[in-house]
């Protein structure tokens, strides 16, 4: 390739100014792309550069373009496919997409608006032409998509804290987003991915959402996996515009973001392990017994049988020199103060 057409890898490891406005060109033939890309380069814009479908689909949910100029044929997956997938994701359903295409029958274009395109130009590409077509469509998208952005990356910062966000749609109870460290808790605590939302998590929005909808505070789901509790509290209702959608009435489809936090008291069973000379699985055992289980419950959260948690207690009572579970319970509370009320959940 030439000095004057800038690679894929080289452009795609270019970091957009937040000021710039970003475009994604999406053709097969690098010597398509080239005078394009100079020409916008020259006007300002940060360009990013695909060569098929599958490239253009993950740079776009990546790096969130203002616009893509999307080649209508192209082998494998060709420019329509990537409008459908692109329009049918939430993340980039709201970027413009101009189709660059030389197919001038009536029928090709009209597939290129169903597909999702905003508009079209045809080959061979006059630069001066599709700036133009962009001007149309970008000033809204961009406006539309920042707000977005914003509100998404701050969603997104609480991950580092360790506060995990969702948002569920109360129209038919889709879970609708959800940060990295969302999914990931979701999955263990739940065994449930996106699109789905967890039935506890569903059940406990559905009726606590007049108080919610009232201003009122709502009762914290807690969901308890072994030492380890994921808690939900409902946060506020959400619009991905501002103004009528975030102000729906109630039951017409507005979404809920709703904070999840997970807490562990695993410090609490290290303690009591080096409190009582404990193994792993005894401390779990009495750490569950002063939580007031009994053994069929400890069986089920640690899965193991009634009859092995039995035989876990025998050691145990033997290593704390006591004969019940009320006595042993009543030595852990004593001598691991992590284990009062207010510290368990």
């Amino acid at each position: 390739m030439s000095t004057d057409t800038p690679s894929p890898e080289r452009l795609s490891a270019q970091l957009p100014s937040p000021d710039a406005l970003v475009v994604l060109i999406v053709d097969d033939v690098p010597d398509n792309v080239a005078p394009l890309h100079d020409a916008l380069d020259e006007a300002g814009y940060t360009v990013l550069v695909a060569l098929d479908g599958e490239s253009a689909i993950r740079r776009a949910r990546q790096a969130l373009p203002d616009v893509i100029l999307l080649d209508a044929v192209m082998p494998g997956i060709d420019g329509f496919e990537v409008a459908r997938r692109l329009k049918a994701d939430p993340a980039t359903a709201a970027i413009p997409i101009i189709f660059m295409t030389g197919l001038t029958e009536t029928e090709h274009l009209v597939a290129a608006l169903d597909a999702g395109g905003a508009d079209y130009v045809t080959k061979p590409i006059k630069p001066r032409e599709v700036m133009a077509r962009m001007g149309v469509h970008l000033r809204t998208a961009r406006h539309v998509r920042q707000g977005a952005v914003e509100r998404s990356q701050a969603r997104y910062a609480l991950d580092a804290f360790g506060y995990a966000t969702i948002t569920v749609r109360e129209r038919d109870g889709r879970l609708m987003w959800q940060t990295p460290l969302a999914r990931d808790l979701l999955q263990r605590y739940c065994g449930t991915t996106a699109p789905e939302t967890p039935p506890a998590v569903l059940q406990w929005l559905r009726r606590h959402l007049q108080d919610a909808q009232a201003q009122r505070e709502p009762p914290r789901l807690t969901l308890d996996h072994g030492p380890r509790r994921l808690t939900f509290r409902l946060h506020q209702r959400v619009g991905d515009q501002d103004g009528a959608e975030a102000i729906e009435a109630p039951g017409e489809g507005g979404d809920w973001l709703i904070v999840m936090q997970e807490t562990s008291d695993a410090s609490v069973l290290e303690a009591m392990g080096q409190a009582f000379g404990l193994t792993a699985r005894e401390a779990e055992v009495l750490y569950w017994v002063a939580k007031g289980k009994i053994n069929r419950d400890i069986g089920d959260i640690l899965g193991s049988s009634p009859a092995t948690v039995k035989k876990h207690l025998e050691r145990i009572y033997a290593k704390l020199g006591v004969e019940t579970r009320t006595a042993a319970a009543a030595m852990a509370i004593n001598r691991v103060p992590l284990l009062q009320p207010q510290h368990g959940g």
